[in-house]
């Protein structure tokens, strides 16, 4: 069986490094796992070899799917679908909780992530491979030029660890950028004890304008001379903020709304 031609529009880099992959399947524990996009196998080999893995893997390209079903199916026990893994629905796809892992493509990185907020009371740990800048914008803290919206989004429900970069060196073909990986952990948070939609649009409205003051860039969802507009925190930044303060900020600006 020949290799998969990796495509430009898939955002397909397939790791060769067999030492890298192993790091990474060592990331997840016993259960139901996903793994988003495994192309040849490199990561799903690993997988597999844990007894304590159930795994679901999900590939779009019919050519990886093919060479998964003639390399990896006739010797391993897993369970193989072809499809859009944005438009499938993962909570139909297992009973109970699950890990999710992969090494993700980069032109959709960043969507996997808000899905997995989608799923954050299912999803107990979620880790893999992504753009080394995607990666340091997750884990990354208040008053860092990377914290955005997702660094806020996802540390509101996951404790988020960066563990290693990769060398654009061992894929194939090489990225234009190196890559890192990273774990996400399911924290003990299950409520924000604030409106969970209007948080989302206060993280998002604010760092849409991160250059602003929060009084100006909220002004919109509070009322243009609201009083609220005058305390302190809304003289503050949205890369200046942790996850507990936009909570608080998002109550103020609920009883805006009331």
């Amino acid at each position: 069986m020949h290799n998969v031609r990796a495509k430009k529009s898939l955002g397909q880099h397939f790791l060769r490094d067999l030492s890298v992959a192993k790091r990474i399947a060592d990331t997840v524990t016993a259960g139901p796992v996903m793994e988003i996009g495994p192309g040849m196998g490199v990561l799903t080999g690993f997988l597999l070899d844990k007894e304590d893995i159930d795994l679901t893997a999900v590939e779009l390209d019919h050519e990886s799917v093919l060479y998964l079903e003639n390399t990896l199916m006739p010797n391993y026990r897993f369970r193989l679908i072809e499809g859009d893994v944005l438009k499938m629905d993962w909570g139909g796809m297992f009973d109970g909780k699950f890990s999710v892992i992969g090494n993700y493509p980069y032109n959709i990185s960043s969507q996997i992530f808000f899905k997995v907020l989608d799923y954050k009371d299912r999803i107990d740990v979620c880790s893999g491979m992504l753009q080394k800048e995607v990666a340091e914008r997750l884990a990354s803290k208040p008053g860092n030029k990377a914290y955005g919206i997702l660094s806020v989004l996802l540390q509101a429900w996951y404790d988020i660890e960066y563990l290693f970069t990769v060398d654009a060196q061992m894929f194939n073909p090489p990225p234009k950028v190196q890559s890192a990986v990273i774990r996400m952990k399911r924290n003990r948070r299950r409520s924000l004890e604030c409106d969970e939609v209007m948080f989302k649009t206060v993280v998002k409205t604010s760092f849409n304008q991160r250059r602003k003051q929060m009084r100006n860039s909220l002004q919109q969802i509070a009322g243009k001379g609201n009083p609220v507009l005058e305390k302190q925190i809304f003289s503050m930044r949205p890369e200046q903020l942790s996850v507990e303060e936009f909570v608080e900020l998002t109550k103020l600006l609920e009883k805006c709304q009331n």
